[in-house]
């Protein structure tokens, strides 16, 4: 069981499976949201998620024609961006997860637009985009 909250615990989560995919993105807009070099998210089935407190207290944000950003709106902390091309998956944010789950490999996405001062300095699998299917 994986679990998870926002910074001032009212919105809490939990997923009852595994994390699927473990990306750390680097596009302009994940730099913004996340306020660092890039954002890490971890990919989990839609039906093994679940809010166990605060869910009036989500705000969503589109911030694409296809990504939906899901934030608390007390505190501001990001929990998860879901996409419309995959239904199934939601990509919460590895800031509000608690402990340390077990994660798949990971690998670098939107590397065409990372932040110029920051350097990757890991052997991850780097796309300029996201990786082909």
């Amino acid at each position: 069981m994986i679990s998870g909250h926002c910074e001032c615990g009212t919105i809490r989560f939990e997923v009852k499976g595994e994390i699927n995919d473990f990306s750390h993105c680097h596009c302009s807009q994940c730099r913004r949201l996340h306020g660092s070099a890039f954002a890490t998210f971890a990919g989990v089935k839609k039906s093994e998620f679940s809010y166990l407190s605060g869910k009036q207290e989500l705000a969503k944000y589109a911030s694409s024609d296809t990504h939906q950003r899901v934030f608390c709106r007390n505190c501001g902390s990001n929990i998860l961006v879901s996409l419309t091309d995959e239904p199934d998956m939601l990509y919460l944010s590895m800031s509000a997860i608690e402990g340390n789950p077990t994660c798949p490999e990971g690998y670098h996405i939107f590397v065409g637009s990372k932040a110029p001062w920051h350097t990757i300095n890991d052997s991850l699998s780097q796309f300029d985009m996201f990786p082909a299917e």
